[in-house]
């Protein structure tokens, strides 16, 4: 079904992501989609793929990059992407009937960043429709498991060092920590004046950022940090929660004010709320492999980037050789 602003699969029983990571997220709403879509990156066009069996509807929403090559609709905000599903029958025979249908409309199909539990099952479905696929590590995914643990016994099994920090920064007593869980105007514009004095490059789509904000915002589910150094803005963090989960989205703070650690202590104070008011069961951290991510949390998985080739597509032939070359001679990165 090519994106056309009605998407029927938004409008229906919401649907719910599958696999071994087995929660929900703000990305596995078609709102996200539509929001993405609305922003500019839907690429040449977007399609809502959809496969069914047994009463089970697979969807998928992807964009065309070029002609006949379509990939996952993310952007660099995506934490992942995977499909989702109505109704309680065979997932994998409704995944594999939609990858059968995409075969015959293009040659190529890209997905990153895709969850480890999520890609055996997309792999397998691949593969079972027809297509030649090439899965490869490419990222890193840190988090939280709060598995029988509570706010005081997680946060004795971190990092003395970074414990004694927040001790000693807090006792100190310069920095003062707001927590908003709705959409303030003026803490946002302190959020984006933060961000643009930095270390971090510009914005990539602060309209897309805040549009998001505002929409979690609505559903309940926005948190949001600001920390002050004698009444300036000094530091800022954008969460979210769902499903018992908290997800770090965005955070910054400004570089002079490093040695009273604004960062650090908003970071605890978010932590806390999220583990004792809102009771989650796992953190976010989202993409990439900073060093710092792993002193909150204790897991840490690869993320994968799905490559597919249609066979029957002679346009596949040379992205395929291309592919599959570079892992026979090593080359993967």
């Amino acid at each position: 079904m090519q994106g056309n602003g009605e998407h029927p699969a938004n409008d229906k029983a919401p649907p719910v992501a599958a696999g071994a990571a087995g929660f929900a997220s703000p990305f596995d709403r078609g709102a996200w989609f539509d929001l993405l879509e609305a922003h500019g990156f839907a690429g040449e066009g977007r399609l809502d793929a959809e496969g069914t069996s047994d009463g089970t509807t697979a969807w998928l929403p992807l964009r065309r990059e070029k002609a006949g090559h379509f990939a996952g609709l993310t952007n660099w905000y995506s934490f992942s992407i995977r499909p989702l599903w109505r109704g309680g029958g065979d997932r994998a025979a409704a995944l594999t009937d939609l990858f059968g249908r995409l075969r015959k409309q293009g040659s190529r199909l890209s997905l990153y960043p895709v969850l480890d539990g999520d890609q055996e099952a997309i792999v397998a479905a691949l593969r079972d429709a027809g297509w030649w696929v090439k899965a490869t590590p490419a990222g890193d995914r840190h988090w939280l498991d709060l598995s029988g643990l509570d706010h005081d016994s997680w946060w004795d099994s971190r990092p003395g060092a970074l414990k004694n920090t927040v001790k000693r920064k807090a006792k100190k007593g310069v920095v003062d920590v707001a927590l908003f869980t709705a959409f303030d105007a003026d803490a946002w514009a302190a959020y984006e004046a933060i961000y643009a004095a930095s270390w971090k490059p510009e914005e990539g789509h602060p309209a897309l950022l805040r549009a998001f904000a505002e929409m979690e915002s609505a559903r309940g589910t926005l948190r949001m940090g600001l920390a002050r150094i004698d009444g300036a803005p000094v530091a800022a963090q954008v969460w979210t929660v769902e499903d018992g989960t908290a997800f770090i989205h965005k955070l910054a703070h400004v570089e002079d004010s490093l040695k009273a650690s604004p960062g650090t202590l908003l970071s605890a104070a978010l932590f806390r709320h999220v583990i004792e008011v809102d009771h989650v069961r796992r953190v976010d951290f989202g993409t990439g492999n900073d060093g710092y991510k792993k002193d909150w949390m204790n897991r840490h998985d690869p993320l994968w980037r799905i490559e597919a080739f249609n066979p029957a597509r002679v346009a596949a032939w040379g992205p395929a050789l291309k592919a599959f070359g570079r892992s026979m001679l090593g080359k993967d990165t």
